[in-house]
């Protein structure tokens, strides 16, 4: 699998032969502000919860790729009151096979209002399984013992976890969760963006090597396989 990072919780993974894109919040980031959201491909497009920072670019990016929006049904009907027609409602402990492979819809401990204040259902996180092959992002959540059913569902080959605290959980508790998950590779998220959420870099990473994990924190814009 490839993964492309663009910044706070927004990825790209490439795999099964399709673009898979996540939470997108990227011209509202200063610092992904040397990303144009017109280069962006993707076949689908996941978003965990109705938080600005997770869906402030998901209508144009809808609407110019031709993706599927896969979300909670709240903001389903949000994105399609929005002109956006492609969308597929999940909500939590739901699964659903697609044409590039399966996705798992887990609790995620936050919450969850749109833009305009509406209301945007239960929070999420997703384990996606593509060729065999796992992978879990928690979206925006505190550690919780529902982690430790993740494994059940699928063994995951690296993890998204947020680290940056404040609004979610810390790193700290995401070396805990990355336990619970039985997942070893960690992509750092949710980190920086705000003066709320920045990290010591080294040290959360000493952290994270001392406990037998390896954390990854690709830089905004850098593709890596994964």
């Amino acid at each position: 699998m490839k993964l492309t990072y663009y910044g706070h919780s927004c990825f790209l993974i490439e795999a099964g032969g399709k673009k898979i894109l996540f939470d997108p919040f990227i011209k509202p980031n200063e610092l992904a502000r040397d990303i144009k959201l017109e280069s962006i491909e993707a076949d689908y497009i996941l978003v965990s919860h109705g938080h600005s920072d997770h869906i402030a670019d998901c209508v144009q990016l809808a609407r110019q790729t031709d993706a599927t929006v896969v979300a909670s049904y709240e903001v389903s009907e949000w994105l399609n009151k929005r002109g956006v027609e492609k969308t597929h409602p999940m909500n939590t402990g739901g699964k659903k096979t697609f044409d590039f492979g399966t996705v798992k819809c887990t609790v995620a401990q936050h919450s969850s209002g749109l833009p305009d204040g509406s209301y945007g259902g239960n929070p999420m996180g997703f384990i996606v399984t593509v060729e065999g092959k796992s992978f879990y992002y928690s979206g925006d959540t505190s550690l919780t013992l529902d982690m430790q059913l993740v494994p059940r569902w699928g063994k995951s080959e690296f993890a998204l976890l947020p680290i940056g605290d404040n609004f979610t959980m810390g790193y700290e508790d995401a070396i805990i969760a990355a336990e619970m998950i039985q997942c070893k590779k960690i992509v750092g998220l949710h980190y920086d963006t705000f003066g709320y959420i920045k990290i010591d870099h080294e040290k959360v990473k000493k952290a994270f090597a001392d406990a037998g994990l390896i954390l990854l924190l690709p830089a905004i814009g850098e593709s890596i396989d994964i």
